[in-house]
């Protein structure tokens, strides 16, 4: 199975608590319906389809119908394999689920390098969903001075790299440690790292995960520059949007900026959309005067005068 995915359901497994039984009837009855509907398995099956869009077809189409946690573990699934993999994707947390339901351990098995930072991601992903912005960075903080500090103590990280020493003594090393010291999100992604992560790569896990926390943090949060105030309700509709766009919850910060003349700037993470009467004009100025045309502001200026 994808690691990704593997990682992401062992977050959700774990925060299921007592309701994991509903949660892996939930999964059931969505891969049921994705398999027995032709219309819907051949959309989320379709290869030109990208992977945010299957996404939000999971999560809009199961809202509301079953639990949070079934949702959202099925619309990440959709979106992390390839899409002829969807419904086997489906199938394979379903069947994880119950088995996870009725006791058994969730083995996870020895992977290389990359497959290993994928799982330990995928788990992660699930824990910042439920984090807000300033939790996120609380957390980055905490893991990036617990691995100074493993890296700092050659007989400590010895131990925590130490693949023969059972992974719940590797953990209990980590609760004496830190564990009345740190937010319980920071602690459980460090326990991850132990159980599903490489042995030798346990410090440069941690230091890769401050970087996803990082970027986590800047992906929670919607910059939006606009002209005018945005009522309530446009707020709750941006939201709203911009979360099934990155698949996870968004908080905006408005500031106004009346030089746009109308519409927004919104920037996300690496991501802009210039929908602000002030970018449409430069992009139609761009056009209509293409660089090296010869004919720039000076130009125009004197055109202004002729008329």
């Amino acid at each position: 199975m994808n690691p990704s995915v593997e990682g992401y359901s062992a977050a959700i497994f774990q925060s299921a608590g007592a309701e994991v039984e509903k949660l892996a009837s939930d999964l059931s009855a969505i891969e049921r319906l994705v398999a027995g509907n032709a219309q819907l398995y051949s959309a989320l099956s379709d290869t030109s389809l990208p992977a945010p869009a299957r996404r939000a077809i999971v999560s809009e189409l199961f809202e509301g119908r079953v639990g949070e946690p079934a949702r959202r573990l099925a619309a990440y699934a959709a979106s992390a394999v390839r899409a002829p993999d969807v419904v086997g994707a489906l199938d394979w947390v379903a069947h994880r689920a119950h088995s996870y339901a009725q006791g058994r351990a969730l083995e996870l098995a020895l992977l290389g390098h990359q497959g290993a930072r994928a799982r330990v991601g995928g788990f992660a992903a699930a824990l910042f969903e439920d984090s807000a912005v300033a939790d996120l960075e609380e957390i980055e903080d905490e893991l990036f001075r617990f691995a100074r500090i493993v890296d700092a103590h050659p007989e400590l990280r010895a131990d925590l790299t130490d693949r023969d020493i059972p992974v719940a003594q590797r953990q209990a090393v980590v609760d004496d440690l830190v564990a009345d010291k740190v937010e319980a999100t920071t602690l459980r992604l460090i326990h991850f790292v132990i159980a599903g992560g490489r042995p030798r790569d346990f410090v440069g896990a941690l230091d890769w995960l401050v970087e996803q926390t990082a970027t986590a943090r800047g992906w929670r949060v919607a910059r939006v520059r606009s002209a005018v105030e945005i009522e309530d309700a446009q707020r709750d509709a941006l939201s709203s949007a911009l979360s099934h766009l990155t698949g996870t919850p968004v908080e905006l910060q408005v500031t106004l900026d009346p030089a746009l003349l109308g519409g927004a700037v919104i920037q996300i993470g690496d991501l802009q959309v210039d929908a602000s009467t002030r970018g449409r004009l430069d992009r139609l100025r761009d056009e209509l005067l293409p660089v090296g045309s010869g004919y720039g502001a000076d130009d125009q200026d004197r055109a202004k005068g002729e008329r």
